[in-house]
C-alpha cells in the first residue's frame, strides 16, 4: 500500500511539474507581448503572405524527389519534349533517360571488374582459387597435427618407429571398442577376417610386429582399400588398436579366414 501511495505521488508531481513549466511559456509570452507588442499584419500583407506560401508550395512540387530521380522519372508536362520523331498507329516513342540506379550500377561493375583485374592478374595481390585451396589445405593439416599433439591426444611420443606392445587390460579394452567401430566391416568382429586378412593367425602380410601393425594401421594399404587412419585417430587411439590386434593372436575364432602372407 505504501509503494503504492508512492508511486501515485510522484505521478501528481509529475504532472504538477508539467503544467508548470507550461505555465512558465505561457507567462514569458505575455511579458513579451507586454513588453514589445506583435502588429497584426493587414489585409494587404496577408494576401502576399499567401501568395509567398502558394509559390512556395509550386516549387516544392515542381522539384523532382529522390525516388524520380532514383528511377530517371520525368513529369508528364515534359513528355511531349521526350517524343521521338517516328511514330505507329497513333503511338509514339518517348526518348526516356537511362535510370540513375541502372548506370550507377552499370559503371559501378565496370570499376569492380578493373579492380579485380588489377588485384588478381595484374598485380597479384589476392590469391586464385587454387591458392586459397592450397592454403586451406595447410591450415587444416596444421589443425590436425594441433590436435594430435593435445595433451591426452596420444601426441606424437607414439609412432612407427617407437611402438611397443603393452598388455595392459584398460589399454586393450578401448582399443576393442575402436576395433568393432572401424575394423569390423573388413576384419570381422573377432579379427577372423572378412575382405581383410585374418588378424588371429601367425600370417601377416606387412608385417606382425607392434610398429608394423601400427604403421599399416596408421598409414593404410591404398591399394588394397584399406585408408590411412591417421586421418581421423590421433598416435594413441591408433596404439591401443595395435595392442588389441596383437592379443587376438592364437585366439582361433570361428569361422577363422585361411592365412595369408609370412609367417612371424
Amino acid at each position: 500500500m505504501t509503494e503504492l501511495l508512492i508511486w501515485a505521488l510522484l505521478f501528481v508531481a509529475a504532472i504538477i511539474l508539467i503544467v508548470s513549466l507550461q505555465v512558465l511559456k505561457v507567462i514569458k509570452i505575455f511579458i513579451k507581448e507586454s513588453i514589445s507588442p506583435s502588429p497584426f499584419a493587414t489585409a494587404e500583407e496577408k494576401e502576399q503572405f499567401r501568395l509567398l506560401a502558394a509559390e512556395r508550395e509550386a516549387e516544392e512540387k515542381a522539384k523532382p524527389s529522390i525516388w524520380t530521380k532514383i528511377m530517371g522519372l520525368k513529369p508528364m508536362t515534359e513528355e511531349k519534349d521526350l517524343m521521338m520523331e517516328h511514330e505507329f498507329d497513333g503511338i509514339a516513342e518517348l526518348d526516356n533517360p537511362t535510370p540513375a540506379w541502372f548506370s550507377v550500377l552499370f559503371y559501378g561493375t565496370i570499376i569492380f571488374a578493373i579492380g579485380y583485374m588489377f588485384n588478381y592478374h595484374v598485380f597479384n595481390w589476392g590469391k586464385s582459387q587454387e591458392e586459397e585451396y592450397a592454403v586451406e589445405l595447410q591450415e587444416a593439416e596444421e589443425a590436425r597435427i594441433a590436435f594430435l599433439q593435445k595433451p591426452g591426444a596420444g601426441g606424437p611420443q607414439i609412432n612407427e618407429n617407437n611402438m611397443e606392445q603393452s598388455t595392459d587390460k584398460e589399454m586393450i579394452q578401448k582399443g576393442a571398442a575402436l576395433f568393432k567401430t572401424v575394423c569390423t566391416p573388413c576384419h570381422g568382429e573377432h579379427g577372423e577376417g572378412g575382405v581383410g586378412p585374418n588378424l588371429t593367425d601367425e600370417f601377416w602380410l606387412h608385417g606382425g610386429g607392434a610398429k608394423d601393425v601400427f604403421k599399416t594401421i596408421k598409414y593404410g594399404v591404398p591399394e588394397k582399400g584399406m585408408v590411412a587412419w591417421e586421418k581421423s585417430m590421433n598416435a594413441k587411439q591408433i596404439s591401443d588398436i595395435t595392442n588389441y590386434v596383437l592379443s587376438l593372436k592364437g585366439s582361433n575364432p570361428a569361422g577363422a579366414k585361411a592365412p595369408q602372407g609370412k609367417k612371424e
